[in-house]
């Protein structure tokens, strides 16, 4: 007990009100006289949200202050410490001064040393002083400032006067510098972008963000290119509830007249717009029902003049740039139940190569109804019912609106113990055509009409699985026969289908125009047999795939009976080494048509992956119009991560057929806690538009540098802060 007593009376415990302020005091010594009251011997101070910790501290009961002297620290809501030799806090003005400033904001490890610091609600105003996210003992950058203040509630830092530095190298100045700690979302400048190219000049481009409220945020992005032009181009997104957003593009360049009468282009002005929409629930949503079944809503609109409103939105990195030549926008729409599924959807394409699309095809709009598969007679008895109906229009020449109907009832049963299973299917389609637009039908046969037919289909297959101690096997064989049971033609299917079906025409100046609508794919008699193996590891993990595949037809003579082979393996060899293969065998030309193989590699940091698509399409070599027959396409990746720290990457793409190569790029980036440096090398190969609507290419070079300062800067898979764009190349 008197143990006990003489611990209670070293450790002393003052509290007191100020102005209804609670302020709590523990100290080991203790003295007071009159008003004035003395700790020491390691003292704690909790007031508000802060605790603090000093050796010794003096409060005056008559002015409210409170001093804190030698190794102070202070504890904020857990977010940040601010240590110093002296603090004064003034209870009854809410005011709280330390010198010298010290701030370590804990979540982002951002700290901040000062000559002093004074503290007024939740605002903290700092002299001069310097700021940096690396390691306070020789830091590799830090930002030396006049004057700061600091938001404690918004966590927004001011600084002014600021001069960066790369260790003692002064790189950049700036009468004001603001940054948040942590990812609100808040208006302000983000991370500009800093380019030079030979054929464009300096490139700089700042964007704006506009935050004001949580569902919605606005970005403006200026660039100019001293040599080429300037533009701008904006971004609003949305957020409408908690399942659906959306977002509006829009942009607009303008090419300076040297730029453009030199690189021969189409197009002055370069712009277009993109809106995205997507809301997975949009009937409950909008009209406040609540149905059972799922709707949904998805929307993609683009429109541009020529590609190179796409490829002016950034500086130029790979992942920008486009290489294709043709824009497609879409809107789906659906409603979805356990039994039914009625849906619509536009489909719109922008050929970039031509002054207009009026004789570009279009979907506008595809409407679809789908019955789900229903049963009978315990699952032995299957049907369902699907219907699509698509306009096929564009603004000149002939247009159609085409309806298929197709309904398939399946019998099925397993014998022997579910070891072999036996179905049979009765499937009818149809479909209608309905034509529009200009169709001279004494010159094309353009007649509305129909196309019916009906196929029988039998199918034989089982499935067997085996286990073993380490892995386990899986294999499933089939035989499928189908045989056509009849058809009927009438109008432009009797018309044009034996026509369009004869290989023999395709090289006929008026086979493109006449057989463009007909898409009815043959059903001959012929069987299908397919093999397919699976075998897991005692993990349960896939590491061998296999499938082979063979049709054989009943129709035309015996040198036509074979269809392609196919034999598709996708084969784990080790854990890190993978290797994927997939080709087709044609008997009647005794060669390959496709070969697809690809081979990765991962382990110890390295990641290798190498691919070789071969196509052969048979077309006859010796026709003026006939593309190439051959295509040969090479594309690889490596990366390295030597350590958390050093890591490298290179692509290179290449079209052995045409000897071009696509797109290559070689470069490092080094990581470490506070910041990021990379550079990398890249060449990449890009469509143009030219004058008269001839399609050419630009081979465009660049050189990227990244520099991220954390956590002033995101870090992102694409945060190139200079790049210099090297002389490019035309072709044609």
């Amino acid at each position: 007990m008197r143990k006990l007593s003489f611990i209670l009376f070293i450790f002393f415990t003052f509290t007191w009100l100020v102005a209804d302020d609670k302020v709590e005091i523990y100290a080991s010594k203790l003295t007071s006289h009159n008003d004035i009251i003395d700790a020491g011997g390691g003292v704690s101070v909790i007031y508000k949200d802060y605790v603090l910790t000093a050796q010794r501290a003096h409060y005056d009961k008559k002015t409210g202050v409170l001093e804190l002297f030698d190794n102070i620290r202070a504890n904020y809501q857990g977010k940040y410490k601010i240590l110093g030799k002296y603090a004064k806090l003034n209870i009854a003005k809410k005011e709280r001064f330390f010198k010298p400033f010290y701030m370590l904001e804990q979540k982002s490890d951002v700290w901040m040393s000062a000559e002093s610091g004074m503290a007024s609600e939740e605002e903290i105003d700092i002299s001069s002083g310097v700021v940096s996210g690396c390691n306070p003992i020789d830091p590799l950058w830090t930002m030396e400032f006049s004057s700061s203040d600091y938001d404690t509630e918004t966590m927004w830092l001011n600084l002014y006067n600021t001069r960066l530095y790369i260790y003692d190298i002064p790189v950049l100045y700036t009468p004001y510098f603001g940054y948040s700690l942590d990812t609100t979302r808040r208006t302000g400048l983000l991370k500009p972008s800093v380019g030079l190219s030979t054929d464009e000049g300096f490139y700089y481009q700042q964007p704006l963000y506009i935050a004001e409220q949580n569902w919605w945020d606005l970005e403006f992005l200026p660039q100019i290119r001293t040599q080429r032009g300037s533009g701008l181009y904006t971004k609003f997104r949305f957020v409408d509830s908690a399942v659906s957003r959306g977002s509006l593009e829009i942009g607009y360049f303008k090419e300076k007249e040297d730029y453009f009468l030199k690189n021969n282009l189409q197009n002055q002005s370069h712009y277009g717009y993109n809106f995205f929409y997507d809301n997975p629930d949009f009937l409950n949503q909008w009209t406040g029902a609540d149905f059972s079944g799922q709707s949904g809503l998805y929307i993609d609109i683009n429109h541009m003049n020529d590609v190179d409103y796409i490829n002016l939105k950034s500086s130029g990195t790979n992942e920008n740039l486009v290489t294709a030549t043709q824009v497609l926008s879409r809107a789906n729409i659906f409603y979805n139940t356990q039994n039914h599924y009625i849906g619509a959807y536009v489909k719109y394409y922008q050929d970039l190569t031509l002054d207009n699309n009026k004789n570009t095809l279009q979907k506008l709009p595809t409407l679809h109804y789908h019955h789900y598969l229903n049963t009978f007679l315990k699952e032995h008895l299957l049907y369902s019912l699907d219907m699509q109906s698509n306009n096929i229009w564009r603004q000149e020449n002939k247009r159609v609106n085409q309806t298929d109907i197709n309904i398939p009832i399946t019998l099925q049963t397993p014998l022997f113990d579910e070891y072999i299973n036996l179905s049979y299917t009765a499937n009818f389609y149809g479909q209608y055509s309905n034509f529009g637009g200009d169709t001279d039908q004494t010159t094309m046969p353009f007649r509305n009409g129909y196309y019916a037919r009906n196929t029988h289909t039998f199918t034989a297959s089982s499935q067997l699985t085996k286990a073993y101690e380490t892995m386990s096997h899986v294999m499933s064989f089939s035989i499928v026969y189908n045989r056509s049971a009849g058809e009927r033609k009438t109008g432009f299917y009797l018309d044009n289908a034996d026509y369009c079906k004869d290989e023999l025409n395709s090289n006929d100046p008026d086979y493109e125009a006449r057989c463009e609508f007909y898409n009815i794919a043959d059903v001959d008699n012929a069987t299908k047999l397919e093999f397919i193996q699976y075998l897991y590891d005692d993990k349960s993990e896939q590491f061998l795939y296999h499938r082979m595949a063979q049709r054989i037809s009943y129709e035309g003579d015996n040198a036509n009976r074979y269809g392609e082979l196919e034999n598709e393996l996708d084969i784990k060899i080790f854990k890190v080494l993978s290797y994927y293969n997939n080709m087709f065998y044609n008997y009647d030309k005794h060669r390959f048509s496709k070969i697809l193989n690809k081979i990765s590699y991962h382990d110890y940091g390295v990641g290798l992956s190498v691919s070789h698509l071969f196509r052969d399409t048979f077309r006859d070599p010796t026709t003026e119009a006939s593309p190439s027959r051959y295509t040969r396409y090479l594309t690889s990746q490596a990366s390295y991560e030597y350590n958390r720290h050093y890591s490298f990457d290179a692509t290179y793409n290449y079209d052995l057929e045409n000897r071009v190569k696509k797109s290559a790029s070689i470069g490092f980036l080094y990581k470490k806690r506070c910041w990021d440096f990379g550079i990398k090398y890249a060449e990449n190969r890009r469509p143009i538009l030219t004058q008269g609507g001839e399609a050419s290419y630009i081979y465009d070079r660049f050189v990227y540098i990244t520099v991220v300062l954390k956590p002033l800067m995101q870090e992102s898979k694409n945060s190139s802060f200079i790049t210099y764009k090297l002389p490019s190349t035309e072709g044609n």
